[in-house]
């Protein structure tokens, strides 16, 4: 930000408010600052920010240099405008991914069988040669290797579609796609490496998996045990590795494992590369690159995940020799294991784990939706009852937030960036609101939903939710950890020079600039807090329902750059000040979650009725961030600072709170009845042409349902008996409704005969009544 930039805000005809208070403010702040300025440096306060300033590990150091800084920068500066958002990104499916979706993702979404899946705890042989043939496991792997090439975009449609009809087929998809080594190789294997491996990958010869996550190492990852040494052994440089890893995806199928281990080097063996984190590639039979494979190499046994019934499993191994050939680049990448996984791997996070919140989401709005309308209870659909209503309002609501959030992810991508910490608000954000959707979906259907078998649409999304949450980073920690802190070091505009500054030595020069810098642009976002705070005031809502939105986030958006300028006096201490960080990250994406729904309406406004779900949305993103500010300074650890942020932000107190009731039953009505808007929402959604399958039977009772319910309170009203014609209409209704309410019933499980001989008596009442006297 340019501080005393002059900016000019109108709406309508009236000049913003915010103007002069924000000059005010900025002159206030230079005039504080011009003594500092003239001198050299700031002794104390360098002294000071030495003590108190985090110290960057070479981890974190490779974490921040990886993938690039997006628009979050803007946030962090106070000042993003939504022309910049609908002017740089856009996102479609391309011929070739669309035609993907159309044919061979919708013979292999009717090929599964998740019940039966589930029963057998693994994917039908026929499913898993489909997948293998077809390209499913090279969908992003460039066209010269025989892959797809498929776009950020048509990856996340391919394992939405997948997610709402299957987890165990999605997860399979994803890993080779997003946590394989493909990525790896692609970008750092050596030639030899790539010309043998990707198109083996790509053609499903090769199915791969990454070994990543240890005992002692889980969110962590970094802290990992497992540790090679570089040896020579018979004329052949290579590594003796102990490793044990778990939670493996596709490890006890998988062909080729990527590994991840401390490697150290006491004999200076190494000519190139160095010590520190090395990824290899170990292939489970010899090889070109590997001519006398992994001796000692297990993979397996299987992990049970919930009983979803993917593959998953163990990578073990005890003083295993790798040879350099193995390592993914070659001996020169030695050491540079870390940087390459934060580079390469950020795809599962960005990409797959929140296709599969989208996918939970839009399976709810679709068939939940449906269901709600078709079951009666007391005489009336279930989706006129207020309290089913609320819950489907909630369902619509967080449908259209992930929806949107995936659509400007995928967008971003597509314009050539890789936003490390838009990604993980990304896995956070979706996989919790598909979790929330899913949570409400079991309540709304009740029995069917806790009754499993073939019938059951919601079950398995239920059981495999808490597994999106917990890969990957789980989310109590992404949230608490990541999002905040990488966030704010990586696109602050100037926190990064002033750790530099410090840690590079006696830069006082440097560090008074940056300091100097840093203390105007809160001066500058404290004015813009204020002047926006004021504005806001005196803006209606009226019918530009975006227009009144983005007014709102444009404030917010200098609160939070004010209060994470404020959030810099902890210094080091804001690491492990984790309540705070995770209210901070509660903002940031929030943020990044309003900005998409209004940039995602932008391009679907002429939906109708789309507003009431976007004012919906919007509600409780404004909720959100003003909760989390005013947590954050209720519990702000240095005194006075709390209140001075309070005074900043919110010098009323509260200004928003919870959706009215009658905007909840809008959208609870929308997602019910055939509307425009339920078409977008469950866009992608797999409908099998299986006439007996639930979803199917329930997408075509909607309409049926709607329509019978309209004629038989056209007939009370005109106290008059339907015509056969409408009689029939009424029937046919009936009559799927009355197949839909049906659940699962079966002569036995697991085998097992429940009346068995031990359930036969071998007492009597007159025996129990005497032994009960003789004690």
């Amino acid at each position: 930000s340019v501080v005393g930039k002059r900016e000019v805000w109108q709406f309508g005809s009236v000049c913003n408010p915010s103007h002069t208070m924000h000059r005010v403010l900025v002159k206030a702040g230079r005039a504080a600052l011009a003594p500092a300025t003239r001198r050299t440096f700031i002794k104390p306060a360098y002294d000071l920010a030495k003590k108190v300033m985090p110290k960057i590990s070479n981890t974190e150091a490779a974490a921040l240099s990886s993938g690039t800084i997006s628009w979050e920068q803007d946030l962090f500066a106070g000042d993003l405008k939504l022309k910049k958002l609908v002017s740089t990104y856009d996102v479609k499916l391309t011929a070739e991914e669309q035609s993907f979706l159309d044919n061979e993702t919708e013979v292999l979404c009717e090929m599964l069988d998740q019940h039966q899946i589930e029963e057998d705890q693994n994917l039908p042989p026929e499913v898993w040669k489909y997948i293998r043939e077809n390209g499913f496991f090279g969908m992003v792997m460039p066209k010269k290797w025989g892959g797809l090439g498929f776009s950020g975009h048509g990856h996340a449609c391919v394992i939405e579609k997948l997610g709402g009809r299957s987890p165990t087929a999605a997860t399979t998809v994803a890993v080779p796609n997003s946590l394989g080594p493909g990525e790896l190789l692609n970008h750092y294997g050596t030639p030899e490496q790539q010309e043998f491996y990707l198109p083996r990958l790509a053609a499903g010869i090769d199915i791969p998996c990454f070994g990543l996550t240890g005992p002692a190492s889980g969110s962590d990852a970094a802290s990992m045990r497992d540790a090679g040494v570089v040896v020579e052994e018979n004329g052949v440089l290579g590594m003796r590795v102990t490793f044990s890893k778990r939670y493996i995806t596709l490890a006890p199928v998988a062909t080729v494992i990527g590994l991840a281990f401390k490697l150290s080097d006491p004999n200076k063996l190494l000519t190139v590369g160095q010590e520190g984190i090395t990824v290899a590639l170990l292939p489970t039979e010899p090889n070109p690159t590997v001519p006398q494979g992994i001796p000692g190499l297990r993979t397996g046994p299987r992990h049970n995940p919930l009983g979803v019934g993917f593959m998953n499993g163990t990578v073990q191994g005890e003083d295993v020799f790798i040879p350099m050939s193995a390592v993914i680049g070659g001996e020169a990448r030695c050491g540079f294991g870390w940087n390459m996984l934060m580079e390469c791997l950020g795809e599962g996070r960005g990409i797959s784990l929140p296709a599969g919140g989208v996918a939970a989401s839009r399976l709810c709005a679709l068939a939940v939706g449906g269901y709600a309308r078709v079951r009666k209870q007391f005489k009336v659909p279930i989706a006129e009852m207020e309290g089913v209503q609320e819950k489907l309002a909630n369902i619509g609501r967080n449908t259209y937030q992930v929806t949107a959030a995936q659509a400007l992810f995928d967008a971003i991508l597509a314009d050539g960036e890789k936003p490390t910490v838009l990604s993980a608000i990304m896995k956070q954000q979706c996989t919790e609101k598909g979790r929330q959707s899913i949570n409400e979906a079991m309540d709304i259907v009740g029995g069917a939903g806790i009754s499993k078998g073939p019938a059951n649409f919601v079950a398995t999304a239920y059981v495999a939710t808490p597994i999106a949450i917990t890969v990957e980073g789980a989310n109590a920690l992404t949230r608490s950890l990541i999002i905040f802190g990488q966030g704010l070091t990586r696109a602050h505009p100037h926190l990064r020079s002033l750790i530099e500054a410090i840690q590079h030595g006696d830069d006082m020069p440097t560090f008074n600039k940056e300091l100097t810098n840093t203390i105007k642009h809160a001066f500058t976002n404290l004015g813009r807090s204020v002047g926006r705070g004021l504005a806001v005031q005196v803006r209606p809502k009226g019918s530009d329902v975006a227009g009144y939105y983005e007014a709102q986030l444009s404030r917010f958006a200098a609160n939070f750059a004010f209060c994470s300028d404020v959030g810099l006096t902890l210094g080091g201490g804001l690491k492990t000040s984790e309540y705070i960080s995770g209210r901070y990250a509660d903002v940031l994406s929030n943020l990044y979650m309003g900005y998409a729904a209004l940039w995602y309406y932008q391009s679907h406004k002429h939906v109708k009725d789309l507003d009431k779900v976007l004012d919906l949305a919007m509600y409780d993103v404004c909720h959100n961030i003003q909760e989390a500010l005013f947590g954050i300074q209720a519990n702000f650890p240095v005194p006075l600072l709390g209140p001075i942020m309070k005074a900043a932000t919110f010098p009323r107190g509260r200004e928003y709170h919870a959706a009215p009731d009658k905007l909840r039953k809008q959208v609870s009505e929308l997602i019910t009845t055939p509307t425009e808007v339920r078409a977008l929402l469950t866009e992608n959604v797999f409908v099998s042409k299986n006439p007996n399958d639930r979803v199917n039977q329930i997408s075509r009772a909607v309409s049926m349902a709607v329509e019978a319910d309209k004629i038989m309170s056209a007939c009370r009203k005109a106290k008059r008996q339907p015509t056969t014609e409408e009689q029939a209409k009424i029937d046919a209704a009936e009559e799927l409704r009355e197949q839909i309410i049906q659940v699962d019933a079966f002569p036995t499980l697991a085998n097992q005969e429940h009346n068995h001989q031990g359930m036969t008596p071998t007492w009597t009442v007159q025996r129990a009544a005497a032994e009960k006297v003789a004690q």
